[in-house]
């Protein structure tokens, strides 16, 4: 017999098997991944949301509870992007939060967002802005389906309570959504937020009716 073939090693035959775990590990893994990052962002960033909003409450509270007359029409109430700006109440959907200036990325981390050109409820006429995540950031306007006409708003400011009357409730693609930020002669306010639910190809819209006299 020929020596060298006594010292040949046979050839191990590959295990189909072997890759087949290897994907199902990295299906695992990537399941795990997607898992962790869609937990973070519908319940994760609401613990971000509430230490903001828990930070804001007391000073806009102290503002509340000791209203001072509306600064004078052109000078502005002077509160700065990310700041409290007022605290809005919609009674059907349970909703109590602070309200902060700005409807930039980071402002609506703290909350929903007073829209910087849209006007302010103790302005004598124009429509008021506020912008709301609905499935992120503690989701403020997750329910907003759910407001009807007739239905009460409120926003409670450093200048007195506002009260408005809901109007309408619908839904327009995102593209051409903008309008209903367009201003008022009438005192009115616009709430926007994205619409379906875990999507923003379209903006739900709620509009209301400035009613009665601050309080």
């Amino acid at each position: 017999m020929d020596a060298s073939a006594e010292l040949t090693t046979p050839r191990r035959r590959l295990d189909w098997r072997t890759p087949v775990r290897w994907f199902g590990l990295l299906c695992l893994m990537g399941a795990a991944f997607f898992g962790g990052y869609v937990a973070w962002s519908l319940w994760g960033t609401g613990l971000q949301t509430q230490r903001a909003q828990d930070s804001l409450r007391p000073g806009i509270e102290r503002q509340i509870a000791h209203p001072q007359p509306p600064p004078t029409a052109g000078q502005g109430a002077h509160v700065l992007p990310g700041d409290a700006y007022a605290v809005i109440q919609i009674p059907t959907i349970g909703l109590d939060m602070v309200v902060v200036e700005g409807t930039d990325y980071e402002s609506l981390k703290e909350g929903p967002g007073h829209y910087l050109d849209t006007a302010d409820p103790w302005d004598g006429t124009g429509r008021v802005g506020i912008a709301g995540h609905r499935t992120t950031y503690l989701h403020p306007f997750f329910d907003l389906d759910q407001v009807q006409p007739g239905d009460t708003i409120r926003l409670l400011t450093a200048y007195g309570t506002f009260t408005y009357a809901v109007t309408a409730n619908f839904v327009m693609p995102e593209a051409t959504a903008g309008v209903v930020l367009e201003q008022t002669q009438r005192r009115t306010l616009v709430l926007t937020t994205c619409n379906p639910r875990y999507a923003s190809s379209q903006r739900l819209i709620v509009e209301a009716d400035q009613v009665g006299t601050p309080g």
